[in-house]
């Protein structure tokens, strides 16, 4: 068999694994980038000693733990505190001068994976005095990722690289004054979670579940093909109170979405969008 044979073959055998995902477990990932998804199944067959697609479906379907442990490969949990510091800059510029003419306000962070964002605009909020009139709402569709978020608790090891950051995006404070410290773990102030409510929410099959102020979703949309683009910028768009806003990932943009009349960017380079 040639090469492109096999990768012919291989695509084949990849859609019918996603189709039956999507019917067994209701995860939907038929519009994921398809280069992407290549990488992340390969990588599943290796873990689980599967010489073809068709036998990690045929494990997928049949053992549920299995597909529980192969939604790791699906869903990409990389995440930091304060990522692209100049964002949260700009959330503290111009999203949090608009949240404060609201008695009350609703924040979801879409795609939270374990919670370092959710986490860090929680401080933002804080600091701004905007977090006591607020509720985050955190979805993902990854259950272990959301069990992380919830706990607020992250290696000690990565607090130096999140210090950092927090002081460049702006923090008036210190990190450490957020967190204490135990067996080698940083746990975040329960005070920084109790405005949030974590919650499974998957962008490729879920709709609007309430109206909110602002919307992040970082570093998500690069991992979905055009059309699953546009459903899920759709339903932040729907979603967004008038004037509300939009933040998305360094790497993404509106320009070619089909949503890129009804969103417009604010002057800068860190990917924030107002309701029109």
């Amino acid at each position: 068999m040639t090469q492109h044979a096999r990768e012919d073959a291989f695509d084949h055998e990849l859609k019918l694994l996603l189709d039956a995902i999507y019917h067994r477990y209701q995860h939907d990932f038929r519009h994921y980038a398809l280069a992407s998804l290549r990488r992340r199944v390969s990588q599943a067959m290796q873990r689980f000693g599967c010489r073809s697609v068709s036998q990690l479906q045929d494990r997928i379907l049949h053992e549920p733990e299995v597909f529980a442990q192969t939604l790791e490969y699906f869903t990409v949990q990389v995440s930091e505190m304060f990522r692209d510091p100049d964002y949260f800059r700009a959330l503290r510029a111009e999203v949090v001068p608009f949240l404060r003419t609201y008695p009350s306000v609703k924040l979801w962070i879409a795609g939270c994976s374990t919670g370092e964002e959710v986490i860090s605009l929680a401080i933002v909020l804080d600091e701004e005095d905007v977090l006591d009139r607020s509720l985050i709402y955190a979805t993902d569709i990854n259950p272990k990722a959301l069990g992380v978020a919830k706990a607020g608790v992250y290696p000690i090891a990565r607090m130096a690289q999140f210090s950092a950051s927090y002081l460049a995006a702006g923090g008036t404070r210190s990190l450490s004054d957020y967190y204490h410290a135990a067996y080698g773990s940083a746990i975040f102030d329960r005070s920084l979670r109790q405005r949030v409510l974590y919650a499974d929410h998957s962008l490729a099959t879920d709709a609007v579940f309430s109206e909110v102020h602002f919307v992040s979703c970082r570093n998500v949309l690069i991992y979905f093909d055009r059309e699953l683009q546009n459903r899920a910028l759709g339903v932040f768009h729907e979603a967004l109170v008038h004037r509300g806003y939009l933040g998305l990932g360094s790497r993404e943009s509106l320009r070619f979405s089909a949503l890129a009349a009804s969103l417009e960017e604010l002057p800068g380079r860190q990917r924030l969008y107002r309701k029109r």
